[in-house]
């Protein structure tokens, strides 16, 4: 059985690269703070599984832009959304993805968190993120 960074690299990269965009605009993110949204996320696609709701989350303003650029990443690759250029041409689709295949991105994101965090401190994963995914 093939590894979640084997089959899906393209989505972990997508939505850690959604992530890497608000920590360089945004210095003073915290792993904590990733580590919460992602596990909200979480909560969400799996109470939708179920057909139940998730009050809406209030964060702090960086985790916010977190929240908001994951779900909008994870929202396009489950194919419930169009994703724009900034010069506003709508970009190609890709294949959608089931809730399960993104619960497992989401999952295996939240491991590398934990572990990265307790390597390297506070945002020892936005410093590995950082120096491991260029762009």
């Amino acid at each position: 059985m093939a590894s979640v960074e084997d089959e899906y690299m393209d989505v972990l990269q997508n939505i850690e690269m959604t992530i890497l965009s608000v920590y360089r605009e945004h210095d003073d993110l915290l792993d904590y703070d990733v580590d919460k949204v992602l596990n909200l996320l979480w909560t969400e696609y799996r109470r939708e599984k179920i057909n139940k709701t998730t009050p809406k989350p209030t964060f702090n303003a960086n985790a916010q832009l977190v929240y908001d650029g994951v779900r909008q990443m994870c929202e396009w690759r489950l194919g419930r959304i169009e994703m724009t250029a900034g010069d506003g041409t709508v970009g190609p689709k890709p294949e959608p993805m089931s809730v399960d295949e993104i619960l497992a991105c989401l999952k295996r994101i939240l491991k590398s968190i934990k572990l990265w965090n307790k390597e390297g401190g506070r945002q020892g994963y936005l410093y590995f993120i950082d120096n491991n995914l260029g762009g």
